[in-house]
């Protein structure tokens, strides 16, 4: 696993009035992660089995089965189910990226009954199922048509249950065909409406859930589905309203469709509108990206905990709400909308509703009717039905706000854990994993969400897609592009000392005197401290033996750097000089406070003395780090840096090798090298004038602009050559130091004769259809300085590189300039430095990655 486990600044963490709050982890690492070893890629479902201790993960191309409490181990079983290459080959012929869709995705894996698993796969755009043997772990028959059951891509928005053997998907599933959610198998089958009135528009789903709601019913009512998913605005309103929202649809399990009407269709669809917005701000998440069902001891005390986001792709931010299903409920008991025509937006419905009310389920007093089916619902009904899927109330949150909001992050999966604390509440536990592969554990206090701990789970930012929380195994499950990792629920012992524990406010944890445990482990709980209400109870009577001391001597004069490492993000530093607080912010203080200690500027003799560092959190102060520091006047000053020894001799001592005969050596090689770029230079001239002087040939050759004193009479000349040219102009990419850029900007500015860089353009080989001169260059976009210009040697050679190195033929170059002076200048490096720089500089150049994994 990856090992920086580290947490955000918390000016980044806030939006506005935002209650988050968040506690440093430790930096030691992902203490407990396990990580699935496989070159298996994009892990999009997952499924567990509290009883077997078995996970089952769908990835691309390949489905496990993993031990629950190692994923790691080697009793791993596979599955691997992937496209043929002629299927790959038409997949690629349709237009579909062979980089991402054409593999086969498993998007479902579920228990189909007590003997075998059913799992679908995209099948490199022709989805296909097949049910798996559980004891064996393989496929127990052919793989089965799967297009009315799973989507097409590896991206659309799906979701899907299995419920008494009968498979409910909501998706959009053929390549042109519109959202639907259908009950697959068996008969009858049935799916929404598309005609007249389109009940579903442009959906994108994101999850599902079923409640029992006929347990302990009193009305003989039935179980029903949820589904979640975010679609194009219908509702006409009078202030700001988004092209997209969020929504909540249900169905009866019961419904079997109309007899007449609505053959094959819902009887008992109905949708509503899920708010998530700030009321005093007017700001909207309309954007569902996550739904998490936590069933409680009855169906009334079913709640669903949403993740949304912005409609607007360049901003991140995120917001978690709570709904409960009696708010859900009472919506759907509210007025309808309707639409009398087609080319407008839909309004509140005025009118008579019919009895029994349209979109309910078959209920005792139906029964008492004739009615045991929706079959036997008049016409009249299903009609207003079809026409009136949209409900006129919203479905608002618990509180009529978020229970989070975060900017510069966006959620993408999210699951629910329930812990009793030590003073008897339940308290909730939210595991939220973000598109950058970062998991955030936060636990909810009041209508607020803290959160405990961020956690970064993968070394190369990705997307977690699939979360799952294992209350059996104490363990969490995330699964993103790349792999798969389990993580403990809680690393208690990370905190060290009391007030770390208690600041936490993490459920799973308490003091128990010595150290931070999991109260799990322990039986006494009566010597347990812990505070999730507030965060700041329980450690006043502990012993804290946490602060560490330390000593400085320092110079009159001075700058010295106090460092004071805080644990918490929410902590602030508090300084103390012999019992005095400092504040480190006024110009003629001394003193400078950052986060990461105290600067004592020029150091003064009556600045010495003990300072102390706290953190202060939850109206609590916390000693971290006590200096003695004294400033004194004898103290001698700091030695010279010493000069670096001079490179270790490779061969024995001789006259040949006195620094003298090195430097008439380094002279004549540098001679030489200068003489070997004039005969270049003078055959390339000779070449060009050759080539300008034939009929006809594929290249000419045109000396730089700033050669000629006279442009004019250049162009002239040039008139009367019809190919096309080679050219040999400045080279203006990536400069980098100012004798490059200033010799570009004499060439350009006709200032110099034969400074420059040359740049080699070939032609096309075809005459050019005008005789006007080509368009001048763009100007130069503006350059960094390098910390010292490159050093001019004796013959007028030297040497430089760009911040990203060129690439011709796969090879890189390095550019030399010949430069117009010739005296030697006083912060010049001989010609081993000089090239020792330039080769560490090509350390930290940048070359090209290497092309994707491709299907075809």
């Amino acid at each position: 696993c990856f090992r920086p486990v580290s947490l955000s600044p918390l000016s980044t963490s806030l939006l506005l009035s935002s209650p988050l709050s968040s506690v440093l982890s430790s930096p030691s690492g992902l203490q407990g992660c396990r990580r699935l070893q496989s070159s298996a890629v994009n892990y999009s479902t997952m499924m567990l089995e509290a009883d077997s201790q078995r996970l089952y993960v769908g990835a691309r191309g390949t489905a496990f089965s993993l031990n629950a409490s190692d994923i790691s181990a080697s009793s791993a079983l596979t599955i691997e189910w992937e496209a043929s290459p002629e299927q790959k080959q038409e997949c690629l012929s349709k237009g579909k990226d062979n980089k991402t869709e054409c593999f086969n995705h498993i998007r479902f894996l579920q228990r189909f009954n007590s003997t075998h698993l059913y799992m679908c796969g995209t099948h490199a755009f022709r989805p296909l199922c097949a049910y798996i043997d559980e004891k064996q772990f393989v496929m127990s028959s052919q793989p089965e048509e799967g297009r009315d059951k799973c989507p097409y891509g590896p991206t659309t928005g799906y979701t899907g249950l299995i419920i008494d053997q009968q498979m409910y998907t909501a998706s959009q599933y053929e390549f042109r065909s519109f959202p639907d959610i259908r009950r697959n198998s068996p008969s009858p089958t049935l799916k929404t409406e598309d005609a007249p009135t389109r009940w579903l528009n442009e959906a994108d789903f994101v999850g599902s859930a079923l409640v029992r709601e006929s347990e302990g019913s009193s009305t003989g009512d039935d179980d029903k589905i949820y589904f979640f998913f975010t679609e194009r605005s219908q509702e006409q309103t009078t202030t700001y309203s988004h092209s997209r929202v969020a929504r909540v649809a249900r169905i009866c399990k019961g419904d079997r469709g109309g007899r007449l009407t609505l053959q094959k269709r819902w009887t008992s669809f109905l949708k509503a509108r899920l708010m998530c917005s700030l009321p005093e701000y007017d700001f909207h998440f309309n954007m569902l990206r996550s739904v998490f069902t936590v069933h409680g001891h009855t169906p009334r005390d079913t709640l669903f905990y949403g993740i949304f986001g912005l409609e607007w792709k360049n901003v991140k931010a995120s917001a978690v709400c709570r709904f409960t299903l009696s708010e859900v409920q009472e919506a759907f008991q509210g007025p309808y909308m309707e639409n009398q025509d087609s080319g407008s937006r839909w309004n509140e419905y005025t009118g008579k509703i019919p009895d029994p009310r349209p979109g309910t389920c078959i209920t005792d007093a139906l029964r008492a009717m004739g009615m045991n089916f929706s079959t036997s619902l008049p016409d009249d009904v299903l009609d207003f039905v079809r026409r009136h899927p949209l409900m006129s109330q919203k479905v608002q949150p618990w509180d009529r706000r978020p229970l989070l909001f975060r900017r510069t992050t966006d959620y993408t999966q999210m699951a629910v854990h329930m812990v009793q604390g030590l003073d008897g509440q339940t308290y909730h536990i939210l595991y939220m994993g973000t598109d950058e592969g970062w998991l955030h554990k936060a636990v909810e206090v009041d209508g607020h969400l803290h959160i405990i701990e961020e956690l970064q789970l993968f070394e190369e930012p990705q997307a977690v897609n699939s979360l799952l929380v294992s209350a059996t195994q104490r363990s969490v499950y995330v699964g993103s592009l790349s792999g798969l990792v389990q993580l403990p629920l809680s690393t208690c012992h990370r905190y060290t000392s009391c007030y770390d524990c208690v600041f936490a406010r993490d459920p799973h944890c308490a003091w128990d005197g010595a150290q931070c445990v999991d109260i799990m482990s322990h039986a006494d709980r009566s010597i347990l401290i812990q505070d999730i209400q507030h965060g700041n109870r329980g450690c006043e009577n502990t012993e804290d033996d946490t602060v560490v001391h330390r000593s400085r001597s320092v110079r009159v004069g001075d700058d010295v750097l106090l460092q004071c490492e805080l644990s918490s993000n929410l902590a602030v530093p508090m300084w103390t000089l012999d019992g005095r607080e400092l504040q480190g912010y006024g110009l003629d203080s001394g003193f400078r406070i950052g986060t990461d200690g105290l600067l004592i500027i020029e150091a003064r003799p009556d600045q010495s003395g003990q300072y102390t560092c706290r953190a202060l959190e939850n109206n609590v102060q916390v000693g971290i780090v006590t200096y003695n520091v004294t400033v004194r006047l004898d103290l001698p000053p700091p030695p010279p840096r010493p000069l670096p020894p001079p490179p270790a001799p490779l061969l024995p001592h001789s006259e040949l090798l006195s620094p003298r005969n090195m430097e008439a050596m380094y002279l004549s090689l540098i001679t030489i090298l200068g003489g070997l770029c004039l005969v270049l230079t003078v055959v390339l001239l000779y070449v060009g004038f050759c080539l300008q002087a034939g009929s006809r040939g594929k290249y000419s050759l045109r000396a730089a602009a700033a050669a000629y004193p006279d442009r004019k009479r250049h162009n002239r000349n040039r008139k009367h050559h019809n190919s096309s040219h080679m050219e040999l102009k400045t080279i203006s990419n990536h400069c980098n130091g100012s004798s490059i850029c200033n010799g570009i900007s004499k060439q350009q500015n006709a200032d110099t004769q034969d400074g420059g860089f040359l740049q080699i353009v070939p032609g096309e080989g075809h005459p050019s259809p005008n005789k006007e001169p080509p368009p001048p260059a763009p100007p130069l976009p503006p350059t960094p300085q390098l910390p010292s210009p490159p050093c001019d040697f004796p013959n007028g050679l030297s040497a430089t590189l760009p911040s990203v190195l060129r690439r011709m033929n796969g090879n890189s170059y390095v550019l030399l300039r010949q430069s117009d002076s010739e005296s030697l200048s006083p912060l010049c490096y001989s010609f081993t430095e000089e090239l020792n720089r330039i080769l560490e500089k090509r350390k930290h150049t940048q070359l090209l990655p290497r092309p994707d994994e491709s299907s075809v």
